[in-house]
């Protein structure tokens, strides 16, 4: 069986974290198959909200540490020219397409940013994130710039220099993820749930709401609603701007084409 598998189905995308027997840690090869699928998935206009799990009982235990304490003194000595956007946590940043994080179980590591870096995280009550810094490693993967934004700079140095795992009622209190469920199947049930809600929004709306949210790290206040105007003038134009109108006045559900 592949160490990633796609699949995709009533608009959702499925990637699949597939080495239940390492806890899906990541090998290097790993990193390149789950980015080209996530952009496999964002240039795929059926498309409308990608799902990021594990298989069996883990989410992800981060960096394969077998294969690459086997590696030590090769990676310890690469030149820093690597393309950091085909890093799958870029990849996720980039991505105008929705990404819901089921966090089926433990994440450690790189498996954290995988996490951090979706737009909605369903965690297991019994699953922990465990920092980087606990394995003598910096976390690498965008999640010392994600983790201070959504909990707080005390709660994310507490993380990270006093290596306290959040187990899923911590980070649900911190505001790292929105909700928790009792077991990995019942977090993949209740992120398929929310794909199927996402998928059924407008999706060109929905996009470029993300784009937006993204843009707005960096805008100021005047500059970014020039930016969100012109991003709404075209919606009046669409498809499904009209199908959300006869769908209000008609009081059913829309349905759109993202058209």
């Amino acid at each position: 069986m592949p160490d990633v598998l796609y699949e995709a189905a009533d608009h959702v995308a499925t990637l699949t974290l597939n080495r239940p027997e390492r806890r899906n840690a990541l090998t290097v090869g790993m990193l390149d198959v789950l980015g080209d699928l996530l952009r496999r998935a964002e240039d795929d206009p059926d498309v409308r909200c990608v799902v990021l799990a594990g298989a069996g009982e883990g989410f992800c235990s981060g960096l394969d540490l077998v294969e690459a304490a086997g590696e030590a003194g090769r990676l310890a000595s690469l030149p820093f020219d690597f393309d950091v956007h085909r890093a799958p946590v870029v990849v996720l940043q980039e991505m105008d397409t929705p990404v819901i994080a089921a966090v089926n179980g433990s994440a450690a590591g790189y498996g954290v940013g995988l996490a951090l870096n979706a737009d909605i995280r369903v965690m297991a009550r019994g699953a922990r994130l465990v920092p980087a810094t606990k394995r003598s490693l910096v976390p690498e993967s965008g999640d010392t710039y994600l983790l201070p934004r959504l909990a707080g700079w005390e709660r994310a140095a507490r993380f990270y220099f006093l290596g306290e795992d959040l187990d899923g009622e911590a980070a649900l209190a911190a505001g790292i993820v929105s909700e928790v469920a009792d077991g990995p199947d019942s977090v993949r049930e209740r992120a398929a749930v929310l794909a199927a809600s996402v998928a059924a929004m407008p999706p060109l709306a929905v996009q470029a709401a993300k784009r937006m949210m993204r843009a707005g790290r960096t805008d100021g206040y005047p500059e970014h609603v020039s930016r969100v105007l012109l991003q709404l003038v075209p919606m009046f134009g669409t498809a499904d701007f009209a199908e959300a109108v006869a769908a209000f006045i008609e009081k059913r559900p829309g349905r759109f084409t993202g058209s």
